[in-house]
């Protein structure tokens, strides 16, 4: 189910400069109501008597366009399943260093959240439409691309850029399905489709994988992939819903300029990035922690996190474009969900790759035999996709998540006290079907909350700080877990190698399991407000 994920981002989306819109909505819903999430506000597009009425679409657009995006999305995790089952042949073939090792799988997910912000202020400026096509191109070619490659630097490198694209992907994907879909059981199983073809995609990689890497080899699968990724820009040419008009050049240079908070963007993407990179770094070694170049990014990092709030703080007080105000923090539906899924997918992800090196390097399997094992992941994964979007607007937010953390938090639990000579049935089983609980339903439940929480207009931002946190979890969680493995691994080097990687990897199960205790305690307190998501409003 290895995320891709997931939303959408920009700046002009909460600024204090149209506050009835970016911060008078959210707040009073969760600040001055003590109402569910979905009884008290309807968007502005469907309650603002002074907002042109939505724009009715056919059934069949409406379902074409959500078939392309969910096979973009499906296509996405096939290439995370790819790699996860592939990684210890691919390294092999391209002589991939080991400081690299888990580059090819957390890269993507680094410049995803790097770029996820500017990429939905673009969205929101220049439509959505615009973005998801260039989205959906760069991806295809990267994918293709990939196929191609002899060294594993350069394979690293294309990556990263496939990152970008990914990020124009989902920084669009929200906005569409909320144009195209008004609020009820439709856009719930839209939103539905988008999360269930990543585990789809993730089991389809994972066998495919397995098959391609003891036969005819791993790089056909990015040709495969991105030939679906190409083919549905092709169509989603003629189907995906046309945008306002943009005007003049000249317009459309002013409006990025009043609109786009340039500065917050840059803050907040070098924060990430620079934190990742860092995690990055001493992830291949652990003494890198005292090089000069380490501790600078290490500082610059973290300085931009409180610039980047003070920065917020001006914005807002200015009356000037704020890419993130800091009162869309006292959300407590928003803010909790953005965590939970933030450590719900760098545990989720972090334990696809980890599970899959069990079986592959520590007990020996070939990759096609540790893809079969991982199959009931996606069976879960698929079957809790579609009963959350039929079901979620009968139970509050709060249960579904809260339970769903408890469960997966079971997966790890269960791998950290797996012994190498045990049967599949007795812990690796069990774990699988507990693995994809809570990464599948959170995926849901956020797109339900940006699409309640904010006005139409101003959810390219809001899905893009979910789905940045969702892929910024991704990034750190598997650099934290390398690091960790990496470091209890060498604290046995008297074992054998086997035995010493085993201990690395149980430490990180151990790991996985606290970050997803934590989960639910933090969805606990963060959606006793929610209520029920997903109702339809008249």
């Amino acid at each position: 189910m290895s995320t891709t994920t997931t939303l959408q981002a920009a700046p002009v989306a909460l600024q204090s400069s149209i506050s009835p819109l970016s911060t008078k909505q959210p707040v009073l819903r969760e600040q001055q109501q003590e109402t569910p999430l979905t009884s008290s506000h309807e968007s502005s597009d469907e309650t603002d008597g002074s907002v042109s009425p939505r724009k009715q679409y056919s059934r069949l657009q409406q379902a074409a366009v959500t078939f392309q995006l969910s096979t973009v999305n499906l296509a996405s995790s096939c290439t995370n399943g790819l790699i996860v089952i592939s990684l210890p042949q691919l390294t092999a073939d391209l002589s991939l260093p080991s400081s690299l090792a888990f580059w090819p799988s957390s890269v993507a997910g680094l410049t995803t959240a790097s770029t996820l912000l500017i990429a939905g202020s673009l969205a929101d400026v220049l439509g959505h439409r615009a973005i998801a096509l260039a989205g959906m191109l760069t991806c295809g070619l990267f994918m293709i691309s990939c196929g191609l490659v002899h060294r594993g630097e350069d394979f690293v490198i294309l990556r990263a850029l496939y990152g970008i694209g990914l990020s124009m992907h989902l920084a669009s994907s929200i906005g569409l399905v909320t144009k195209l879909l008004p609020r009820g059981r439709g856009r719930n199983v839209a939103f539905a489709c988008l999360g269930f073809s990543q585990p789809l995609g993730f089991c389809l990689g994972l066998i495919a994988g397995g098959v391609l890497v003891d036969t005819i080899g791993w790089r056909a699968g990015w040709y495969i992939y991105g030939g679906f990724t190409l083919s549905m820009f092709v169509m989603s040419i003629f189907s995906l819903p046309k945008s306002e008009p943009l005007g003049s050049v000249k317009e459309v240079i002013r409006n990025m300029k009043a609109k786009v908070d340039w500065l917050g963007t840059l803050l907040a993407s070098a924060f990430m990035a620079l934190l990742c990179y860092f995690l990055a770094m001493i992830s291949t070694d652990i003494n890198r922690v005292k090089e000069p170049l380490s501790i600078a990014f290490l500082i610059i990092g973290v300085l931009c996190l409180p610039l980047f709030l003070g920065w917020m703080h001006r914005q807002v007080s200015t009356g000037k474009p704020a890419l993130i105000p800091n009162s869309f923090w006292r959300i407590a539906s928003f803010s909790s969900i953005c965590a939970t899924i933030a450590l719900s997918y760098a545990v989720i992800n972090s334990l696809e790759l980890f599970v899959s090196l069990f079986f592959q390097e520590v007990q020996h399997l070939s990759a096609l035999s540790s893809a079969i094992r991982m199959i009931p992941s996606f069976v879960v994964g698929v079957i809790l996709n579609l009963i959350t979007g039929i079901f979620v607007h009968r139970v509050p937010a709060i249960w579904i998540v809260t339970v769903s953390c408890v469960l997966t938090a079971g997966s790890p639990l269960l791998m950290a006290v797996i012994q190498p000579h045990w049967s599949y049935w007795a812990n690796a089983f069990v774990a699988q079907l507990l693995m994809p609980v809570c990464a599948d339903v959170i995926f849901v439940i956020g797109m339900l909350v940006v699409s309640e929480t904010f006005p139409e207009d101003k959810q390219a931002l809001a899905g893009a700080v979910f789905n940045t946190a969702a892929q910024f979890g991704n990034a750190c969680g598997l650099a934290i877990m390398q690091v960790i493995s990496m470091v209890v691994a060498k604290g046995h080097e008297g074992m054998s190698p086997v035995d010493a990687l085993m201990q690395g990897y149980r430490a990180s199960f151990w790991t996985m399991f606290g970050f997803m205790v934590f989960c639910a305690f933090l969805s606990g307190f963060g959606l006793r407000k929610a209520g029920k998501l997903g109702v339809k409003t008249d």
